[in-house]
């Protein structure tokens, strides 16, 4: 009888019992455990496939250093690709058209879950590949799936009372300020509360990054190890932050400039690539249009000339998206590993994970001889 593989097994819960407290390791040191983490996974041996597969889990997982690409590539379009114009016209023709526009913030709202839905999980499987040093999708995906969906449904909520607190916040303030007189002492106050509510606004979406940095750094490795809830999980997080503050608090600070320095390298590495692929597309344009005109058609806007430019958009879009994953996705791996080598350190059961992983231990400092 051939031997049929073996199903994928959830984690257990790691054994603490008996287990001396790991030796912490310092946020700057995970520093150079995460490079050399990174490298080995991506680069010793360098395997296609893995690239591909964490490509596609990055993807989701969005975080400065895609997001900030996406939006830089957008800046880098042509000015003869006309997008202005094109979004005027699109944007006069749903105006003419009203159910247009309740069909597309149902379509937006859709798309955003399923985006939020499939970011949730992936963190999960990719805390798994890290841990494992291995990247599992298929088998993955229906053990991490429950732990994902419960950070969904936080998330999502999480987002949905920042939305409300900021409509709350401009229903509240719009109708003084409209009300406010021109001039005099009325403007002055009416200038201040518009600069307090937006402070207000600011501040509140700075502390939720902060919440939903944290929760995909620390929490998301904890609910991995011990199978928490994410309240539970929250709490232990909460009480090593208040036993340990000082390493919590640079452990931020190197985060942040971690993730501006990873969003900058990977900019100017994609500089050339955008550049590139965007002037092949030009140049592509340029010879069908000489080749048509070459055996005497010319390019007349109907059904088969929209349909053909559709389809190169599109396949412009996606070759799009999958430059800014497989670029940003080094990237994206570090930062995890940064912060699962941060907390492993403190979390026993997820550091006996990792040993049983590698075989050791390498989520502790090496100790020095006397």
């Amino acid at each position: 009888m051939d031997a049929q593989p073996s199903p994928y097994r959830p984690i257990p819960t790691a054994p603490t019992r008996g287990r001396s407290t790991p030796t912490a390791v310092s946020a700057a040191g995970a520093i150079s455990f995460a490079l050399d983490d990174t490298l080995r996974l991506l680069f010793r041996p360098f395997d296609v496939w893995r690239w591909a597969k964490l490509s596609l889990l990055c993807l989701f997982l969005g975080g400065g250093t895609p997001t900030a690409a996406f939006q830089w590539s957008l800046s880098a379009l042509p000015s003869d690709f006309r997008l202005p114009v094109l979004l005027s016209r699109a944007r006069q023709f749903v105006e003419q058209h009203p159910s247009l526009i309740i069909l597309g913030i149902v379509f937006a709202l859709a798309l955003g879950l399923c985006i939020l839905y499939l970011r949730s999980v992936f963190r999960f499987m990719l805390v798994d590949s890290l841990v494992n040093r291995e990247v599992s999708l298929g088998r993955a995906w229906p053990a991490l799936r429950p732990l994902g969906e419960s950070y969904f449904w936080w998330l999502a909520g999480t987002l949905g009372g920042l939305v409300t607190a900021f409509s709350l916040m401009v229903i509240v303030a719009l109708p003084g300020l409209q009300a406010a007189p021109a001039s005099g002492p009325g403007k002055l106050f009416a200038t201040a509360s518009l600069a307090l509510i937006l402070s207000l606004i600011v501040l509140l979406g700075l502390a939720v990054a902060l919440l939903i940095m944290l929760t995909d750094d620390l929490v998301v490795p904890l609910m991995y190890a011990d199978r928490l809830p994410l309240p539970s999980a929250w709490r232990e997080l909460w009480r090593k932050m208040r036993h340990d503050p000082t390493s919590f608090a640079v452990y931020i600070l190197l985060r942040f400039l971690l993730s501006v320095g990873v969003s900058v390298a990977v900019l100017l590495f994609l500089v050339p690539l955008l550049v590139g692929l965007f002037s092949g597309a030009i140049i592509v344009a340029a010879v069908v249009v000489l080749a048509l005109h070459w055996v005497g058609l010319t390019w007349v806007w109907g059904l088969p000339t929209i349909s053909v430019t559709l389809a190169a958009l599109m396949l412009l879009s996606a070759l799009l998206v999958i430059l800014l994953s497989t670029v940003g996705m080094p990237g994206q791996v570090f930062l995890q590993d940064f912060s699962l080598r941060f907390i492993a350190a403190r979390s026993p059961s997820l550091e006996t994970l990792c040993s049983l992983s590698d075989g050791s231990s390498p989520f502790r400092e090496p100790r020095k001889a006397r």
